[in-house]
């Protein structure tokens, strides 16, 4: 039977890591395009441009571009629409992304005309997102890919008595939630789920998000004979992550096990899992830049970030609930969780996010036209997670490694002075996706934390913009519109490939979130 077959592969599996898994590292560490609208407007091309506060975050040596002080803030909203096969849901999100300050300090040299100081605060993610499914005729299982993977353990490592298995046995966490709400079962020393041959299964699954990831900047920068333009900064970060995920399965015909007889029996399976995260976090880094203009209609600019260094915590829990009955008119009905009352547990770790490079350059065309390009190469594979004492979490790292690649995002911009006080913008990017191909055609194991077999991942993500600004002598107002399409997948579990090449199929459903966005812009310089 198919059950048995998927028992067949507990020993070769690995267990189920003991820190954050490699797509909840991915999603700490990416960036949104975010900043002023005149940034917005233009898909975030400014590397070899400089002279807006959002370039604190992009290319420090931007900073040095300015000649006068300025004050900005940027207020936006955002609708999302994000949709599965067979579920919309739209959501409104207001914030205030962007607010900065930088101060010319005018030397009165002809080898550095000038010495700035720039501070900001810029969204660098948003998280809020919500997205729900169904899917009928599923090939298998989660019960069965949960029994795979609980190995060797014993009944008496997964059984709750009074010692607490969360706390006292090393045996994975969605294991012993399992076996203690009846979803997996042992027979003839093999662990077996609920999914075998003749049963049919409709799954269900409910995602929400909330959350940000924010960052502090100061930076110095200067000019040396308006040629060079030289910058450094260190940023701060802050990170709030929560997390609820919902899975249920509805099966007939599943496998149930009489645990009076010890033999198994066909009936009707419902049950449910509930995972729980509040993830936060504060962490550092340190950038530098250079923008060249060996002539005034070319400008050149590149920029390193090392990689931010975050100390972080993870509250968690988990709940399950079920309700079978079998042929033989036993039945099971309950609640189990990995905790009593709020989050169970609390983990502290520390995250290097990876480092990054970009290469821009720019045309001034004229007095009216400006034409800028930005390549960003991003080394996913370089993140790191260590405990709270900085041991690596080997698996962790190497998990990084096997599912995720560097990546390069695009980004293009022009704008156009139509009169001297009016401008219009439009801009393009494209973010490629990190995930290594063998991870997004659902041909590779993959491990996730203890507690919880779902995860999710983005693949290409692009945003188109437009805009325009209107300034009047120091006073200036930018407004921004920006599309972004992010294309994503939900799987609530990995699939399980054999040393052979065969593949157990899992369950998973594709996720489009459209986001339309509008930007303000209002500034002052002087």
């Amino acid at each position: 039977m198919k059950k048995i077959y998927f028992a067949l592969l507990a020993c070769s599996l690995p267990l189920f890591a003991n820190a954050q898994e490699a797509f909840d590292a991915l999603k700490m560490s990416q960036k949104d395009l975010c900043g002023t609208a005149r940034f917005q407007s233009m898909a975030g091309a400014f590397g070899a441009l400089g002279g807006d506060i959002s370039t604190l975050t992009q290319n420090p040596a931007g900073v040095g571009v300015y000649r006068s002080s300025d004050v900005n803030v940027t207020l936006a909203l955002d609708f999302n629409n994000t949709q599965t096969p067979n579920v919309s849901n739209n959501e409104t999100n207001f914030s205030a992304p962007s607010i900065g300050y930088v101060g010319a300090i005018k030397l009165n040299s002809d080898f550095m005309p000038n010495l700035n100081i720039g501070f900001s605060y810029n969204r660098q993610a948003n998280f809020k997102r919500r997205y729900r499914g169904y899917n009928n005729g599923a090939p298998t299982s989660v019960t069965n890919y949960i029994a795979a993977n609980t190995g060797n353990w014993t009944p008496n490592d997964l059984s709750q008595s009074e010692r607490d298995p969360y706390y006292n046995s090393n045996a994975p966490w969605i294991s012993i939630l399992s076996y203690n709400s009846y979803l997996i079962n042992e027979n003839n020393k093999r662990w077996q789920g609920l999914y075998g041959d003749g049963t049919t299964a409709y799954n269900e699954f409910d995602v929400q998000q909330e959350g940000h990831n924010d960052e502090y900047s100061i930076n110095l920068g200067g000019n040396i004979k308006n040629m060079l333009y030289w910058g450094v900064g260190v940023g701060i970060s802050d990170f709030v992550y929560d997390s609820y995920q919902y899975y249920g399965e509805s099966l007939d015909n599943a496998y149930i096990a009489n645990y009076q007889t010890n033999d198994i029996e066909i009936g009707v399976a419902d049950f449910g899992f509930e995972h729980f995260l509040h993830t936060t976090g504060t962490g550092y880094n340190f950038k530098l830049g250079l923008i060249f203009k060996p002539i005034n209609e070319l400008r050149f600019g590149a920029a390193f970030h090392t990689p931010t260094y975050f100390d972080m915590k993870d509250c968690y829990k988990s709940n399950a609930s079920f309700e079978m009955s079998s042929s033989e008119k036993n039945s099971y009905y309950g609640t189990n969780e990995t905790g009593d009352k709020g989050f169970y547990d609390e983990i502290r770790y520390s995250f290097k996010t990876p480092w990054r490079f970009m290469g821009s350059v720019a045309a001034v065309i004229g007095k009216s036209a400006i034409l800028s390009f930005d390549y960003e190469y991003v080394d996913a594979p370089s993140m790191r997670v260590a405990d709270d004492n900085d041991y690596e979490y080997v698996e962790t790292t190497n998990n990084i490694k096997s599912y995720l690649k560097a990546s390069s995002i695009y980004r293009i911009g022009a704008e156009y002075r139509v009169t001297p006080n009016f401008s219009v913008r439009a801009g393009y990017s494209l973010q490629k996706s990190p995930v290594e191909e063998a991870v997004q055609s659902n041909s590779m194991n993959v491990v996730t934390v203890n507690t919880n077999p779902i995860y999710e991942f983005d693949n290409d993500i692009q945003h188109i913009t437009a805009g325009f600004g209107y300034h009047y002598q120091s006073f200036y107002c930018d407004l921004a519109y920006v599309h972004k399409t992010q294309k994503s997948q939900f799987n609530a579990f990995s699939p399980i490939v054999y040393g052979g090449g065969e593949i157990e199929p899992n369950v998973f459903s594709e996720v489009k979130t459209n986001t339309n966005r509008v930007t303000m812009t209002l500034g002052f310089r002087f």
